[in-house]
């Protein structure tokens, strides 16, 4: 089948699944005799929302047999695979997935006629249910946290609700891909297909029949003198200076200054930098070379709400550190925010805080807790050691210190099993939060108090989350039994 025809069936095929027509769309589909990868990735999204998962894998194997780096069509595989309860299969794919992305936060297949962003977190999130259903309950929170921080649009909530699940040793929905998002054949081929008159209608400029209307030739025109031997070069041509490079491997822009290229693309290199990126010329474009970054997440603050029936208390003021300059001693206990390691902890949320590398465990434990409005003896603090997450105690801070990279560490926070709740207490009037570690509940909520702020403010947990809260809108204290 030549590729004209391919074209035009490709492009039939698109349209009838684009009226839901799927059955008109997979015979079309099924009929091209040289199916791509694009082709073929399209036919397994076809069986796949029929529910026919093993004529799904067989067209996902073959889509991937054609492009080895289809990140799009792991993902989809790993996806059949779950649903056909293949659970190892499953999480082998979706680490392929998340390999193809190259450290990248997303793909973006647009340039390559798919209209989908495939996004490393919800890869991750994935991944994370797969080891749930395994039975492998910390793997799975740890994917969950890998994928909260890699969350780059504030539409992912579920990866926020899977994440609250796992905490409960509960399953919850596999993030998929919405059906009906097909591969479109290059629209500039497309539109070559139709047939086109380029000959114009006739037009008479000489007769011998004396009805027909002629109004004559047209005057010569001046002619160019000492016309150049060379012809003259487009700007465009001239522009070309660089050295011709053939790309080996596909690549997605994720910035408006970068360029998407295919392999076997011609690029003209430019300026080549000393961290592997450079800047070319590619169908007269010109990318700009950009270092990779990584994007610090913060919470959105939602709308404020109104002010509660009675007015809460003032607000206890925070600690505020004095400007003098801290001798030695002083900052081996309380370091300063303005030097030293940004350390990064993953939480329900992750929050970032800067430390002095070697302080003691007491001293780093405290500065978490308060960032995280907990008491210090509500959480426990781990690191990734040779692969796998250590406790972190005294005894462990010479060996978390050795893992700071380029003044970078990670750590992981996790509310402590063992900690007794302190006292309950019962809202008397509902409380609408104002701040991100304000605790919102509603009139007859149990309260757990976990500390005492201040003679009008207490701290406490209610429906699984943590904050401040006046001590005038609950009832008097109850001790636990």
């Amino acid at each position: 089948m030549s590729f004209l025809n391919t074209l035009r069936q490709w492009d039939k095929a698109v349209g009838c699944a684009e009226q839901k027509n799927t059955e008109t769309a997979l015979e079309v589909f099924l009929d091209i005799e040289d199916k791509n990868s694009k082709i073929s990735y399209n036919i397994g999204c076809l069986h796949l929302a029929n529910g026919d998962f093993d004529a799904a894998e067989k067209a996902f194997d073959f889509s991937i047999g054609k492009d080895g780096h289809l990140a799009v069509a792991f993902a989809q595989r790993g996806i059949t695979f779950y649903k056909k309860e293949k659970y190892e299969e499953a999480l082998a794919d979706f680490k392929l997935a998340l390999k193809e992305l190259r450290d990248n936060n997303l793909i973006d297949y647009s340039p390559l006629g798919l209209r989908y962003k495939l996004h490393a977190c919800e890869v991750l999130h994935n991944m994370g249910l797969v080891h749930a259903q395994l039975g492998d309950w910390e793997k799975a929170q740890e994917n969950l946290f890998s994928a909260l921080a890699r969350k780059a649009e504030a539409k992912f909530k579920h990866i926020d609700l899977a994440l609250e699940a796992i905490l409960k040793h509960k399953l919850f929905e596999l993030a998929e891909i919405r059906p009906g998002l097909l591969f479109k054949p290059n629209q500039k081929y497309v539109s070559e297909l139709e047939k086109k008159d380029y000959l114009g209608k006739a037009k008479v400029v000489a007769s011998v029949v004396h009805q027909d209307e002629f109004s004559g030739f047209a005057p010569l025109q001046p002619q160019v003198e000492d016309v150049p031997s060379t012809p003259i070069r487009s700007h465009s041509l001239r522009a070309l200076k660089g050295e011709p490079h053939t790309v080996l491997y596909e690549f997605y822009p994720e910035t408006v200054e970068e360029l998407a290229v295919l392999p076997g693309n011609v690029v003209f290199v430019l300026e080549k930098g000393t961290d592997h990126w450079a800047s070319v010329i590619f169908n007269e474009r010109v990318s700009v070379p950009k270092n990779r970054f990584t994007v610090t997440l913060s919470l959105n603050d939602d709308a404020i709400p109104g002010p509660p029936v009675r007015n809460p208390p003032a607000r206890p003021k925070r600690r505020t550190p004095s400007k003098k300059m801290p001798s030695l001693s002083e900052r081996t206990e309380d370091p300063g925010e303005s030097a030293g390691c940004l350390m990064k902890v993953h939480f329900l949320y992750t929050v970032v805080i800067t430390v002095l590398p070697g302080i003691p465990y007491r001293t780093l434990l405290h500065k978490i807790s308060t960032k995280l409005n907990l008491p210090a003896s509500a959480i426990t603090l781990s690191y990734v050691k040779s692969g796998k997450k250590v406790t972190i105690d005294e005894s462990e801070m010479t060996s978390v210190w050795k893992g700071v990279v380029d003044g970078r560490l990670t750590l992981w926070c996790a509310l402590s099993q063992t900690t007794p709740a302190i006292t309950q207490v019962v809202a008397l009037h509902s409380y609408e939060s104002t701040n991100p570690e304000d605790l919102q509940f509603r009139q007859g909520d149990v309260i757990t108090v976990l500390s005492k702020v201040n003679a009008d403010w207490l701290e406490g947990r209610c429906n699984g989350k943590t904050g401040i809260f006046p001590a005038s809108f609950v009832q008097h204290l109850k001790k636990d039994h």
